[in-house]
Order: C-alpha cells, then structure tokens, then sequence
C-alpha cells in the first residue's frame, strides 16, 4: 500500500537539525499540506521553520511547536492542540532522541537515565497513542515511523541507557505493528528503522564497527523515507550488515560472541571516544 505524501499532515519530533529536518526537507519538497516540527532547541527551529516555509508553495503550511517531549503533560498538550486545530496527523515520525555515551554508573539518574528513558521511549509512546485512534478511525492511508536503533539488538559499553531506551522502542513499536495487525486494521503501517551511527554530530567521536561505517544522514533518510512510502517492511535495520550480530548472537555462547564483537568487529570499543551532543535527532 503505497503512501501519498502530497497534501498529507506530517509530524516529525526533533525536526529543527540533523535528521528531523532532512525529513521535514523530504516532506514539504513531496508536497505534504501541513509539516508539524517539534523540537526543544527554538533557535533552531525558528530558523528550520523559516527557511522550509520559503521553499513550500501556497497551500502547504509549515509549523513550529518549541516543546520538552520528556514531559508527559507538554505532549498531551501539544498534541490535542494539533488535533483540535489540523483534526490529527497522517504521518508521525518520532525521530528525536538523546544519548549519554558513559558508563553506567556515572550516569545521573535525573538526566542520564530518566531523561533518555523518557525522551527515546515514553515520549514516542504518548505521541502515537494521542493520535492513534484517529488514523484508525479515518481510514485513510497512514504511518508511523519509529527510529530505534541497531544498539536495540547489540549491548555495548558505554551505550547502557541509550540501548535500554532503544530496546524499549522496538518492542513496543513492533508490539504495535502486530496489534494492528490482530486488529485487522490495514490502513495504519509502523515502521520501526534500528540504524547503526550516522554522522549527524549526536554521535560525534563513535567508530563504526568492522564493516559498518558510518552512515551518511542523507542515505539513511532516502532508506527510511522510501520504505514508509511503501508500507510493505515493518522492521529497516540499517546498514544491512548489522543483521549479522544478530545471527552470530544466536549461534556462539556468550564468551565466543563476546571475544567476536570485542576482537574481531571492534563492537565493545565503538564508544570509546564518543564526544557527541547530548540532544537532538539521531
């Protein structure tokens, strides 16, 4: 089932930068009605919105919400505001994301633990089932995308709470896609996208794996963009050949698959020189 894109509603969170934006980018270049971007940093997003609105045409419309998605009471706000003012989305892309690259036990429980928890899992949570119900109950043709990531399948050190969030994320996502699925509701597809680093600048200082290197943000957006169109794949991991941890997981016991990743992919040490921002879009 195809989607269109042109005169649909769209909402992207973290959409002021790196990937955010080059979906907003995708989404008013293919004509979509309305472009909601959500994202903490008001600069930055009173830039994205100015500069997006100068390139969309008449009927298309581009807005900015400046919102905290890790409060529960911002997003229940925010987002019966769209419903009372646009009637819902079509497209939800719950895109923003925040990672502390340190180890475990110098994480601050407020802002190292709660936060991503309530950033990289939570929010996604409430956004989708404020506006779940509607695109169910409209019929119409609709998507929700879930950035996860390739850490939902791989631990690694100094990624504890940012994979804890990212597990979260998938096994709900994917819960919800098997749901819908029960519930005979064709018209709503979930797309849970796990991609490995991208050089957007959140993971500044990373290393990519053996095989894996970093991905560029444009591809990564191509990909996933392409696939939500589509709505026929329900799980993107990217690059492809992150599949293999996977399937090498499930074959070696623990010790061999620990000395594989550490030794020969370089998995456990990708971390060690992590710099990046702590806010934003993956």
């Amino acid at each position: 089932m195809t989607f269109t894109v042109a005169g649909s509603r769209i909402l992207i969170t973290g959409a002021a930068m790196g990937m955010g934006r080059l979906y907003a980018e995708r989404a008013v270049a293919e004509g979509a009605a309305l472009v909601l971007l959500w994202d903490l940093n008001k600069d930055q997003l009173s830039e994205t919105v100015s500069e997006l609105s100068a390139s969309a045409s008449s009927a298309q419309k581009v807005v900015g919400t400046t919102i905290d998605i890790s409060d529960a009471k911002a997003v229940e706000k925010a987002c019966a505001d769209v419903t009372k003012k646009h009637g819902g989305v079509d497209v939800i892309i719950n895109n923003a994301g925040v990672v502390t690259g340190a180890l475990f036990v110098d994480h601050e429980p407020e802002r190292g633990i709660d936060l991503t928890m309530r950033v990289n899992a939570i929010a996604p949570m409430l956004i989708t089932r404020a506006f779940l119900p509607g695109m169910i109950a409209g019929g119409a043709d609709a998507r929700i995308v879930n950035i996860s990531s390739a850490s939902a399948f791989v631990s690694n050190p100094r990624m504890s709470v940012y994979a804890a969030s990212k597990w979260a994320m998938l096994g709900w996502s994917d819960t919800v896609r098997l749901e819908l699925e029960q519930m005979k509701v064709r018209n709503v597809k979930v797309l849970t996208v796990c991609p490995s680093y991208i050089s957007t600048g959140m993971f500044a200082g990373a290393k990519g794996p053996l095989l894996m290197p970093i991905m560029k943000p444009g591809y990564v957006v191509w990909r996933v963009w392409t696939e939500m169109i589509r709505g026929k794949k329900n799980l993107l991991i990217l690059p492809p050949m992150a599949r293999i941890s996977t399937l090498v997981k499930g074959i070696l016991p623990q010790g061999a698959y620990d000395w594989v990743a550490d030794k020969i992919f370089g998995v456990y040490h990708t971390m060690d020189q992590f710099t990046g921002r702590t806010s934003g879009g993956k």
